[in-house]
């Protein structure tokens, strides 16, 4: 295989979403051919570390530093190393300067849901860019694939989808008593659906049970999510984590009585995956990878009805079988998903366009 700089610039000390699988491939990439480009404050070995400045917890500005490092450093990083490829787990990369590059496509949320942001401009006047140069493109689902051929009109010549994983040392089954509590994981953002969410717990009448969000809590959207539980009279019943740290997600996650990921679109959807390896049934969206994931374990939902979402709610709390099942067949199904197996594809296609 050749010479390869990873690009880790995204992992922070609480990571999520890239985060994580920038993390997780720092992590099973082999140590011997990737030189991995790491922020210093994280607390991991990185070959090479870079300012922690670039954290992306720091909002646009911090991802126009970013931009400007990849754009200014590591052309001279790929150099002085002799390195043939730039792996990035996301679409950034240095442009116009020679420098062969790989990126991991995730989801293509700002297009699908635009808004006046930085995020938006950034997929429409960067990424498409990044596309167009880079070597091949790996997306984490078929999904993701189709989005970019249909949205962007990259060749399927240079799409290659690969299965993510999870890390099975943090999620797995712990046989806890289950509580009367559902879980979201996540953003607050408006395509994660929690407006709907939110009105189908109060539609399903469902006493004595709670709504457990884990996730930031965020200026723009948070507080009409507040508003909409105020007007339903469900204060009472909704917890609000914000970010949790792996310990305590494990726990929720063998906790409670189902995860909740109704998004309009999810590219992967990593937390249902964490919850079928903890034997946790899933109410997932039927619309963008979610089906991917999940296959026929849980229980699909339409997004945009309320009533579905409220149907699936009942239905885990009526099976009574519901959790024997989840048990039986999570584990199991999480088991084809393998940061070590995601390591050695995205080797194995790198091996073979060298």
């Amino acid at each position: 295989m050749p010479s390869i700089i990873f690009n880790g610039s995204y992992i922070t000390k609480t990571n999520t979403g890239i985060g994580v699988v920038s993390k997780n491939l720092v992590n099973t990439l082999s140590a011997q051919k990737v030189t991995s480009l790491i922020p210093k404050d994280i607390g991991m070995r990185g070959d090479i570390y870079i300012p922690n400045n670039l954290s992306p917890a720091q909002g646009y500005q911090s991802h126009l530093r970013r931009l400007y490092w990849l754009q200014k450093f590591v052309p001279k990083i790929m150099k002085k190393l002799n390195a043939k490829y730039f792996l990035s787990p996301l679409l950034e990369a240095p442009l116009f300067a020679n420098v062969q590059s790989i990126v991991l496509a995730h989801d293509l949320i700002p297009i699908r849901y635009p808004s006046i942001s930085f995020l938006t401009l950034y997929h429409l006047i960067y990424i498409p860019l990044i596309l167009k140069q880079s070597k091949l493109i790996l997306c984490n689902s078929i999904s993701t694939a189709n989005d970019l051929h249909y949205f962007y009109k990259v060749p399927r010549r240079k799409l290659f989808p690969i299965k993510l994983g999870f890390n099975n040392q943090h999620y797995y089954p712990q046989n806890k008593i289950r509580k009367k509590f559902f879980l979201i994981i996540g953003r607050h953002n408006p395509h994660k659906n929690l407006e709907r969410v939110i009105k189908a717990f109060s539609f399903a009448k469902i006493k004595d049970y709670k709504l457990v969000f884990v996730g930031s809590f965020d200026s723009r959207y948070t507080p009409s999510l507040i508003k909409i539980i105020d007007e339903l009279n469900l204060r009472h019943l909704c917890v609000w984590k914000g970010w949790v740290d792996d310990d305590e997600k494990l726990l929720l996650l063998n906790e409670c009585q189902a995860l909740i990921i109704a998004s309009l679109w999810e590219g992967f959807g990593l937390p249902a995956l964490e919850a079928m390896a903890c034997g946790t049934p899933v109410i997932a969206s039927k619309r963008g990878a979610l089906p991917e994931v999940v296959g026929k374990y849980g229980y699909l939902v339409n997004p945009f009805n309320i009533q579905s979402i409220a149907s699936a709610m009942n239905e885990v709390i009526n099976d009574k079988t519901c959790f024997e099942k989840a048990l039986l067949e999570g584990p199991a199904r999480a088991s084809s998903f393998s940061w070590f197996d995601t390591a050695r594809a995205i080797e194995k296609i790198i091996d073979e366009i060298d």
